[in-house]
């Protein structure tokens, strides 16, 4: 509960051997934050074999006038352990904002009230303390050339695989707002120091806004235990993991931290995909169904090219996407929907949720005629080299989006997609590979395009073993019941 209507901050002090510092950090705490706000001190000592246990109740019981726990973990757990263990009270006990602080002194708690400004304005769900913000401020504050080095060549890389404008991922001088780190699986990362970049990831991944502001730099002569090349290394892997979880590839389930309906499938447009090409394949003012529409964001852009648009989806379809007809249905169920009105048939992404395909297409063409319409489908491909390789490897797991997306229930290769679709009488016009959507994994900048041409560019060479997905334009025929029906009518126009 709130005291007085005040906002509740928790000032975690996180501390692994720092009997020689703890005490002059808590001493810097500033005055006002206990007086502006309802404000608590936490100390969690992480197995210390020193006195910081002792320092730390010897500081609280000097100060009765303040709100101050002093805890122990009785097993190290590490630095990111330790984090889970003071975000887990912070949530528990209600706070609206925990700063995370050094007990080593590294960072100055005479910033924090600074650094609260943008939470309690409602401008941020993360203030971040970045030592480069200023040029040159980090340097003079005494960081080793190496770690600057590596600092800057580290965000450089993540900033790049992420999407992100970040001047630093790796300060420890952070303040969460205690509502959005609740939204999150933080429980799930490392106990280890890169823990501090898995939560940035998933900051970014579930769109909460962080806010830099510039902080001084100090370094001592306290110990530092972080294994520089280690870090590096941990800190390269999980940035490439996220882009591989981003992609559908590899699913990280710490960093699935997306709504729970449909609209996580976003619109793939600007570059290279199965929306783009099957929208610029739709001529202007055309008929068009969108049969598994997901939110709806295609018919969305249709609709802008003056199509007259139906959506057909399990979900009602989220959001104003214009002047569309909706159906809401199971597509496992017979169709309440008539194709007959429309020119244009878009099956995107939609027959590998199907648990019998063979079903629905035989289903839908038993509505066609002679009267020929183009119809649009995409699917994954599960023979793309990175699936065939991680099978190699032992590696099969389902996530929310991509080729292994948990609600797939049948996959296709090049040849099972053209042997089902001729089966059900559809002739194929065009069958082409799509690349991987790497401008939304890694940045619509350039990586992320260099890296679409070297994909497209592998998919000339072989489209079986590089094409992410399936794009397919196919003509209808009708079946044999309707061609049976009209040539017995034929017949008994023909009599004498």
């Amino acid at each position: 509960m709130k005291a007085s209507g005040r906002r509740r901050i928790l000032i975690f002090v996180i501390a692994y051997r720092a009997e020689k510092t703890l005490e002059r950090v808590l001493d810097r705490i500033p005055s006002s934050l206990f007086r502006d706000y309802n404000c608590e001190v936490l100390v969690v000592d992480d197995a210390s074999t020193d006195r910081t246990l002792a320092i730390g109740r010897t500081w609280q019981a000097a100060h009765p006038e303040h709100r101050v726990k002093v805890l122990r973990n009785e097993y190290n757990q590490g630095y990111g352990g330790n984090q889970k263990v003071g975000y887990r009270y912070a949530i528990k006990q209600g706070f609206d904002y925990v700063a995370m602080v050094h007990g080593d002194g590294q960072y100055a708690p005479e910033e924090l009230p600074r650094l609260l400004e943008p939470l309690v304005k409602g401008e941020a769900d993360l203030v971040l303390g970045s030592r480069m913000l200023e040029a040159g401020q980090a340097r003079k504050g005494g960081m080793p050339l190496y770690k600057w080095l590596g600092n800057r060549v580290l965000s450089t890389m993540q900033n790049a695989l992420l999407g992100a404008k970040l001047s630093e991922f790796h300060s420890g001088y952070r303040i969460y707002r205690v509502a959005a780190l609740a939204r999150l699986p933080f429980t799930l990362n490392t106990n280890d120091f890169h823990f501090d970049t898995e939560i940035l990831i998933q900051f970014l991944n579930a769109g909460l806004r962080i806010v830099e502001l510039p902080i001084p730099t100090y370094y001592g002569d306290e110990i530092c235990y972080v294994n520089g090349l280690k870090y590096a290394g941990d800190v390269a892997a999980v940035t490439l993991q996220n882009v591989a979880h981003r992609m559908g590839i590899l699913y990280q389930r710490r960093f699935d931290v997306g709504p729970e309906d449909n609209t996580y499938y976003d619109l793939k447009t600007g570059y290279v995909s199965s929306h783009s090409m099957a929208i610029d394949a739709v001529p202007a003012h055309s008929r068009v169904i969108d049969v598994g529409a997901g939110p709806g964001l295609v018919a969305k852009a249709l609709v802008a090219k003056g199509c007259q648009v139906a959506v057909v989806d399990q979900h009602a379809v989220a959001g104003d996407v214009g002047d569309v007809r909706v159906f809401v249905q199971n597509l496992d169920d017979p169709p309440v929907f008539d194709t007959k009105p429309y020119q244009h048939i878009l099956l995107l992404d939609m027959i590998e949720h199907l648990r019998n395909p063979e079903l629905f297409l035989q289903r839908l063409r038993s509505q066609f005629t002679h009267e020929k319409k183009t119809v649009i489908i995409t699917t994954p491909n599960i023979a793309f080299l990175p699936e065939r390789l991680m099978l190699l490897a032992g590696q099969f797991n389902y996530g929310k989006t991509g080729i292994l997306d948990v609600t797939h229930t049948r996959l296709f290769t090049f040849r099972s997609l053209r042997r089902l679709l001729r089966d059900h009488g559809f002739r194929i016009k065009t069958i082409r590979g799509v690349p991987a959507p790497f401008p939304k994994a890694l940045g619509d900048g350039w990586i992320g395009r260099a890296a679409l041409a070297v994909n497209q560019a592998l998919i000339r060479l072989s489209k079986t073993l590089f094409a992410y997905q399936i794009y397919v334009e196919a003509e209808t025929t009708p079946d044999a019941d309707f061609v049976l029906k009209k040539s017995r009518a034929a017949s008994l126009k023909s009599r004498p």
